[in-house]
């Protein structure tokens, strides 16, 4: 069979006006219940809108680390489908102003931002010097000005290349990768410490970095995954096998396993150490109902995913690949809502309040892929990898 093949001079197509105007419906909706969140409860809208932010935040900065990837490991199959992780990548601008709100609330956030309560603690006047608002602001600040440099780099580098076919471009960002996989590893770290451990400041692991790129990675790819298959579905990307679909579950499959192998190597850690400093983090965890959100954790982001991705067969099928990597979504957004809001109150908070930022989410997304398929190819068709990319076979 000849291999398929597109057309090297245009591949975009404008997303129908229907799916656009559900987007910003969504959006609309999500912001209109999260400001209401606000208003009536100002402390719990902010611990909702840091799982927010960490949730786009995971979208964004693992998009861009999945372009690095392909870049660096010099990826074949994954060429005809990059441009989406491109797109997805976007969020990073965005995610920052998602946090504007944020900064009005450290008080209602975090202990260590209280000058009365660091005084009267002696662990939190030692971490003063790391834990205070303006150094806390910085970094903040250096984390997405790394994000947004390399994802400009990248994507500017890309997109020239559709119009120009020069292969040297591809050589710049294999090196604009070797910089910035170190540079991610460390900004995804602070990001994870700042916005999740600090919550709670006595408590600390020397793996919660890890363990969010875990979840970050495996979501980004669950994210592009699931837009990938549909976009293939209808006709946007009919170029692809069903050995890229493969490759796209195995990568899924991959990442649910390093999740869990993660997880349970921080609680192994801790329960085996049982130094009291550490292990509070996890009784409370345990307790008031969170034990039921755990093991629905455990479910949903592990034992689901692995037992239904585990055949050969399911990693090609698109209806499957679609489920599970909205399951993996879900189950991701439960892990943050797990790490984050039992800063909030002993026992488990849920209510509307906690459905207008994920609505947030879904109606952002869907608004930047339709604004940018109508402007940029949707295959990176000066790439010169592409035609081996196209052809690509396990």
């Amino acid at each position: 069979m000849s291999a398929p093949t597109v057309s090297l001079d245009k591949v975009s197509k404008l997303l129908p006006e229907r799916v656009t105007r559900i987007g910003w419906t969504i959006l609309a909706l999500g912001i209109v219940v999260s400001v209401g969140a606000y208003v009536i409860d100002p402390r719990r809208a902010a611990f909702n809108n840091v799982i927010l932010l960490m949730f786009v935040a995971s979208l964004a900065g693992g998009s861009v680390f999945l372009v690095a990837l392909e870049y660096i490991a010099g990826a074949v199959w994954s060429v005809p489908m990059r441009r989406v992780n491109e797109f997805l990548a976007g969020l990073v601008p965005v995610t920052p102003v998602l946090a504007i709100p944020l900064f009005f609330h450290l008080h209602d956030l975090f202990h260590w931002a209280h000058a009365d309560i660091v005084a009267a603690d002696p662990l939190l006047v030692a971490k003063s010097p790391y834990l205070n608002i303006p150094f806390f602001t910085i970094r903040f600040l250096i984390v997405f000005a790394v994000w947004i440099l390399f994802y400009y780099l990248f994507t500017k580098n890309s997109t020239k290349q559709d119009l120009t076919k020069d292969a040297r471009l591809t050589t710049v960002n294999i090196k604009l990768a070797a910089v910035f996989l170190p540079l991610f590893a460390v900004t995804l770290t602070v990001l994870a410490v700042d916005w999740a451990m600090s919550l709670e400041p006595h408590w600390y692991s020397t793996i919660l970095g890890v363990y969010y790129f875990a979840g970050t990675t495996l979501a980004s790819v669950a994210a592009a995954t699931y837009v990938i298959a549909r976009l293939h579905e209808t006709g946007y990307l009919p170029g692809l096998r069903r050995d890229h679909f493969y490759s796209l579950g195995a990568l899924m499959f991959a990442f649910v396993n390093f999740w869990a192998y993660i997880a349970f190597s921080q609680f192994l850690l801790i329960w085996y150490a049982n130094l009291p400093e550490e292990t509070y983090w996890f009784m409370k965890r345990w307790q008031e109902g969170w034990q039921y959100v755990s093991v629905l954790l455990i479910v949903i982001h592990f034992l689901i995913p692995y037992f239904v991705l585990l055949p050969q067969d399911a990693k090609m099928d698109l209806r499957r690949l679609k489920v599970m990597a909205i399951v993996v979504l879900i189950a991701h957004l439960l892990d943050l809502y797990w790490l984050i809001m039992p800063g909030y109150a002993p026992g488990v908070t849920f209510g509307w309040m906690e459905l207008g930022f994920p609505l947030v989410v879904v109606g952002l997304v869907i608004v930047l892929l339709s604004f940018k398929m109508s402007r940029h190819n949707l295959v990176p068709v000066g790439d010169p990898k592409l035609e081996r990319g196209l052809s690509f076979r396990l």
